[in-house]
């Protein structure tokens, strides 16, 4: 019955493979696309449902076991953003059907987005460090071409940027995987883990846990953001809310997953690192939020303020602060996908990104307004609103355990963006109307259906947090103590 984890991938994977043989049925891809997704979202959230009843599932490919074959682990945890990142999917595919442009589409947009989220999918799933790797690299090579799908000189600036960065920390990526195996004989995080334990977490091992750190930090933007603003202000905006809402996300799962199950035994050493990075990458990321006046760029350091604050709620490392960065996680994934979806509109109707030849939109849209202002607030952590239950959650975790320092830096920063985006939401939808309805750019017309479909979810997981908290509570408790992992992986032990 565990078969059912493998339809996760194949069926992307193989939709994806088949929109290359449709290139010129633009209706045809579109249908197959969502109906690929969808029956994806339903096989998650039977997995997510046993999950809760059973415990984690796992799934050995071709009979062989661990740690000799590849192991596909449907948690709490991964299931959870597996669902999440279908969703996502659904939105951001039904808002590029109205903005990406014939000429993209025909050029596999959709084979090339299914193709995305299997690498997203397999990162969450995988149970060992090598396929990691590889669902790492399908997902890159994905949006490598998304990236500079269309041709423009500005995506082409960046995707230059982009690829080099992902280039050299892929190449670290595998020499730290080439000293993992030299020391410890595996990959299989399970088996990696209680080598790790027998052996004891010496401090070469820990020099490797943070080289690994250290590459999972250029892939999540945590405090080497460099790349990002430019990279996720450079592709059309469907792509872009892609890219803000998916791809930090597996590197801040990779740093959950591996200083959790395989490097928790020098946490005075590895997560006092984590937790000031995440305290510099909230205060970086927050000032490039309130400096910038373009709206790309606002969102786009937005998407790096709340990495930094994921990894230092993670950092804290009680069941409460996991539990909260899990659900801001969560959150976030959903939020991000929203602002990008709504500021793409905004962009498509004025012709431009600069708030300061924007105004007065609201009058001739209104609910396009007051979805990016519960957006906005639900990014800041405004109750009752999705975003501050997990704010919370990391507040009394680092209050807790003494973390006063994240606590002042994460209540400063919140400040911050509700700053850096209601600046968006008064320059844009206030003030004196400047475009009539015959000047604008483009027309809203099926692009505010995926924009009510995350704003619903947004509200509905602040206003159902207790019947939300139940999954995420249960995700938390595996991040914590896992024995729970290993034992679900390798039952009979080493």
């Amino acid at each position: 019955m565990n078969n059912i984890i493998i339809l996760l991938l194949l069926i992307p994977l193989l939709t994806g493979v088949l929109l290359i043989f449709l290139r010129n049925r633009i209706s045809a891809q579109r249908w197959l696309s969502i109906l690929s997704l969808l029956a994806v979202g339903v096989i998650a959230a039977i997995i997510i449902q046993r999950v809760l009843n059973e415990g984690t599932m796992t799934l050995d490919l071709g009979g062989w076991e661990p740690p000799y074959g590849i192991v596909l682990v449907a948690d709490m945890f991964a299931m959870l953003l597996v669902f999440t990142t279908v969703i996502v999917g659904i939105c951001c595919l039904l808002y590029g059907f109205r903005t990406i442009g014939e000429e993209r589409e025909k050029f596999y947009f959709y084979t090339f987005v299914q193709f995305l989220l299997v690498g997203v999918m397999g990162s969450f799933l995988t149970g060992d460090l090598f396929n990691l790797f590889v669902f790492f690299e399908v997902m890159l090579l994905s949006s490598y071409v998304l990236i500079a799908l269309g041709g423009k000189k500005v995506q082409l600036r960046e995707s230059i940027k982009y690829v080099l960065v992902n280039i050299v920390s892929s190449m670290l990526f595998l020499i730290a995987i080439a000293y993992l195996y030299g020391m410890l004989g595996t990959l299989n995080f399970a088996h990696m883990a209680i080598r790790v334990s027998e052996a004891g977490q010496d401090g070469l091992l820990t020099t490797v846990a943070i080289f690994l750190m250290l590459v999972f930090a250029i892939k999540a933007a945590l405090l080497m953001y460099f790349w990002l603003p430019g990279s996720y202000g450079a592709p059309p905006m469907a792509i872009a809310a892609l890219f803000a809402a998916l791809l930090t996300k597996v590197g801040i799962y990779s740093i959950f997953r591996l200083f959790s199950v395989v490097f928790p035994h020098q946490p005075e050493i590895t997560h006092q690192l984590l937790a000031w990075l995440g305290i510099l990458t909230m205060i970086i990321g927050a000032i490039g939020a309130v400096a910038h006046w373009s709206l790309r760029k606002i969102l786009a350091y937005n998407v790096v303020v709340a990495v930094g604050f994921m990894i230092a709620g993670f950092a804290v490392f009680t069941t409460t602060a996991i539990a909260g960065s899990v659900f801001y996680l969560i959150h976030d994934m959903f939020v991000k996908a929203l602002l990008f979806i709504l500021g793409g509109i905004m962009i498509g109707l004025t012709g431009t990104d600069k708030l300061r030849e924007m105004s007065g939109m609201i009058r001739n849209h209104a609910s396009l307004g007051w979805m990016f202002f519960i957006a906005a607030l639900a990014l800041a952590g405004v109750p009752p609103l999705s975003g501050f239950i997990g704010k919370l959650l990391v507040l009394q975790g680092a209050i807790g355990e003494g973390f006063y320092i994240i606590a002042a830096v994460g209540l400063i920063t919140s400040l911050m963006v509700l700053y850096s985006v209601v600046k968006i939401f008064i320059n844009g939808f206030w003030g004196e109307n400047q475009l009539t309805v015959e000047d604008e750019k483009m027309s809203t017309k099926g692009t505010l259906l995926p924009s009510a479909i995350l704003t619903v979810i947004v509200i509905g997981m602040g206003l159902g947090a207790e019947f939300v908290n139940v999954y995420i509570m249960e995700a938390a408790e595996v991040i914590n103590n896992p024995s729970l992992y290993i034992d679900a992986v390798m039952p009979n032990g080493e």
